[in-house]
């Protein structure tokens, strides 16, 4: 197949973003593919610029993205359309995270333009990158989620109908930038200012003590489940993408019939969602057994430490064959493609 992987962005997620591009070219050259990369800031990477670009360390900060998203909107708007490697894909490989790359955006554009992309449509990525619309979905199709508000949140609104602690974090983000868990009242501003600094809109969500899980799905299928034990109190940036600040597990070491909940409920929200493709549907499991839907993301990470490609291994699947499947999937939904 000719592949080209659109990658970077103009968010603070656009390390994760390019250290998942990194493993995915990787992988796709090693199954005989021809592979293109292009950067949604810049375009085209030359074959001599990737190894400079393509990192597969992400570091331990977020990207300060903001100087580059005029470039992102010209590029999108001027030049997508335009680039043969772009009009002349079998696919293209979105790894792109927050923003216009997961949100709907790029994905509309791509349908304009009629080639085939991995991942969900427009319409089901713009809901899932809504963790209020989102969250409104799984709880009208019967998957279980914590309580919250959407900001402006009072600190006797939380105490009276969530109680503390709570998770204050923008609404349309993602690896837990702008997240903080707060725990008492006095802490329940500063940290609504720190989320409004990633978006508009920012959720307060009742938090769930317990266990970390995480089922990726692929194409309809759920893949085993994961735990998560992280070093610090929650699963945050720095736990996710330095090697050794957590420790996953897979499959997950709980009762068979908890994981097939589990299992049922994430093949449930995809749905809902109307995700195609593949996702990663994250969970709580409490301390009483029960079980809570955080968020799906309609383009999981990709990088070393990235739980999908974990997931997959447990399953049987090593990482290049994930990455064809991937893509072999996003052909299969083309020319009708829709959501």
């Amino acid at each position: 197949m000719r592949v080209t992987v659109l990658t970077g962005g103009a968010t603070a997620e656009r390390l994760v973003a390019l250290a998942s591009a990194a493993q995915i070219v990787a992988a796709l050259r090693e199954r005989g593919h021809t592979v293109h990369v292009v950067d949604t800031v810049s375009g085209i990477v030359a074959p001599e610029a990737e190894a400079e670009l393509l990192r597969p360390a992400v570091g331990g900060a977020p990207a300060d993205a903001g100087a580059l998203d005029p470039e992102e909107r010209r590029w999108l708007s001027e030049e997508l359309g335009t680039l043969p490697v772009v009009r002349g894909a079998d696919v293209v490989f979105l790894c792109l995270h927050g923003g216009r790359g997961e949100g709907g955006t790029l994905q509309a554009l791509l349908d304009v333009v009629g080639v085939p992309y991995t991942g969900s449509g427009a319409l089901a990525s713009a809901l899932a990158m809504d963790k209020d619309l989102s969250k409104q979905l799984f709880r009208t199709a019967g998957v279980p989620v914590p309580a919250w508000f959407m900001a402006p949140v009072r600190p006797d609104d939380v105490t009276s109908a969530l109680g503390w602690p709570v998770i204050v974090k923008p609404s349309k983000q993602g690896s837990t930038i702008g997240l903080s868990l707060v725990k008492q009242a006095a802490e329940l501003e500063p940290a609504l200012s720190h989320a409004a600094r990633y978006d508009d809109e920012v959720m307060v969500e009742q938090f769930i003590p317990g266990r970390e899980l995480t089922v990726g799905v692929l194409g309809d299928l759920p893949l085993p489940v994961g735990e998560i034990v992280p070093r610090h109190e929650l699963f945050d940036y720095e736990c996710k993408y330095t090697p050794g600040m957590s420790q996953e597990t897979f499959p997950a070491k709980i009762e068979p019939t908890v994981a097939r909940r589990v299992q049922e409920y994430a093949v449930t929200a995809h749905r809902a969602l109307k995700l195609h493709g593949y996702s990663r549907v994250d969970f709580r499991l409490s301390p009483d057994g029960d079980i809570f839907c955080l968020e799906a993301n309609t383009l999981p990470g990709m990088t070393a430490t990235s739980l999908l490609p974990q997931a997959a291994k447990a399953a049987g699947i090593g990482f290049p064959e994930l990455c064809e499947r991937i893509c072999r999937l996003a052909r299969n939904l083309s020319p009708t493609r829709g959501d």
